[in-house]
């Protein structure tokens, strides 16, 4: 079919199209099809339509403009504008330890969170602060996998060195202590017994410390307390508190000793913003770091990451009830088979496998929003940090150093 449109000034001449003679349309009714010879048409526009069972004749046998085989020689110019977003809400900050002009022991003190972004959207707003990594330590032997085992060997068992090796070698910011000694269906410990152990690692490290307990709601919320009473000042993050604990009891005497809470919810952001309303009677916002449960690489990581991404928008548009930094337990990628299980040959050796899964966890979760990662192998560790160091120095990438990524073989 051949259509045309005229542009003239008069309207008539505009509306009459193309003008095909009766005996042309005679011979279209009968054969449905035309071929015209000697033909000359003049238009200034002119759309011309094929049937799609015709086109894949027709079109490869047009010859368009240009030298026979002649190729490009240059590509369309065009601007993309960087879709600049400005979100209506902040991430709140939360300062971790406290050195001694501060009240506290500690050599130094870190803030995490004040995000403007999502994670790493360097091209809106600066990061306002560098994602901090603590290394766990255990106040009593605990079965590890031999690929960090090997590495922390020698200090099992004894919570003071082992902080000191976590960093003073491993490069730590901070310490997470689990006082597991405590869990009834352990040592069943008691909390005088579990301070004199953090006493320990005050006086080993002067990094800041996060507290953490055994996972019984009756025998955190005493341990906690004692700590609470015996520390006052240290800024301290209390590990953790949930939904069935006495939220109100415990939020009370954290608030009383100056430290800080780790929000601990399922991977439910309901929950998560239930048990925020209900620490907000007692503490600031400025108290409040969020856990909303790491699950591993292969085990739901794609779920804790979409939870997470979910929470760090939410805040940033304006909830203020997930407006908190983020902590992920990052050590949880060790319950996963795959990270210290024997497997067969093109899946060893375990010792790599093992750091592995536990950055790749990391990694994946830190493109979330993650401010604060709960970490154990020392290689996973330092890869991370290295990531970040690259990720929040400010500095350009060369694209010459990945012009031939395509050519790059494995």
């Amino acid at each position: 079919m051949i259509t045309t449109t005229h542009h003239d000034t008069d309207k008539k001449k505009d509306n009459e199209g193309l003008q095909l003679s009766g005996d042309i349309l005679e011979a279209l009714a009968k054969f449905q099809q035309v071929e015209l010879t000697d033909f000359q048409l003049d238009a200034k526009e002119l759309e011309i339509l094929f049937a799609p069972s015709m086109a894949a004749q027709i079109l490869p046998k047009l010859k368009l403009p240009g030298a026979p085989g002649s190729k490009p020689t240059s590509l369309l110019s065009t601007t993309f504008p960087t879709p600049i977003e400005k979100y209506p809400n902040k991430i709140s900050t939360v300062k971790l330890g406290a050195t001694k002009s501060e009240g506290g022991t500690r050599g130094k003190s870190f803030t995490i969170g004040g995000e403007l972004s999502p994670a790493f959207y360097t091209f809106e707003n600066p990061i306002p602060h560098k994602p901090i990594i603590t290394l766990d330590v255990f106040d009593m032997e605990v079965p590890l996998s031999k690929a960090v085992k090997m590495h922390v060997k020698d200090v099992v068992g004894d919570p003071a060195a082992w902080a000191k090796l976590a960093v003073e070698k491993f490069g730590a910011d901070m310490v997470t202590m689990h006082l597991i000694s405590v869990d009834p269906l352990l040592k069943d410990a008691t909390p005088k017994d579990a301070c004199l152990t953090i006493e320990k690692v005050l006086q080993a490290v002067d990094v800041p410390l996060i507290i953490g307990g055994c996972g019984d709601p009756v025998k955190d919320t005493a341990l906690f307390e004692e700590v609470c009473t015996r520390f006052p000042g240290e800024r301290f993050l209390m590990s953790s508190v949930t939904l069935d604990m006495d939220v109100a009891k415990c939020a009370q005497f954290i608030k009383k000793a100056g430290n800080a809470v780790l929000a601990f919810t399922p991977m439910d952001l309901n929950f998560a913003r239930e048990l925020n309303r209900r620490l907000y009677d007692h503490l600031d916002r400025e108290d409040i770091v969020m856990d909303l449960t790491t699950a591993a690489l292969g085990y739901g990581l794609d779920y804790a990451f979409t939870n997470m991404e979910r929470a760090r928008i939410s805040g940033l548009m304006g909830d203020q009830e997930l407006a908190h930094p983020m902590s992920s337990g990052t050590t949880n990628a060790w319950a996963a088979r795959e990270a210290w299980l024997k497997m067969s040959a093109e899946w060893e050796p375990r010792e790599l496998r093992g750091p592995l899964w536990e950055v790749t966890t990391a990694l994946t979760l830190l493109l979330a929003g993650v401010d604060l990662f709960m970490m154990m192998h020392p290689a996973a560790v330092k890869t991370l940090k290295d990531v970040t160091n690259h990720l929040t120095s400010g500095k350009k990438a060369d694209p010459a150093n990945f012009a031939d990524w395509v050519k790059v073989k494995a």
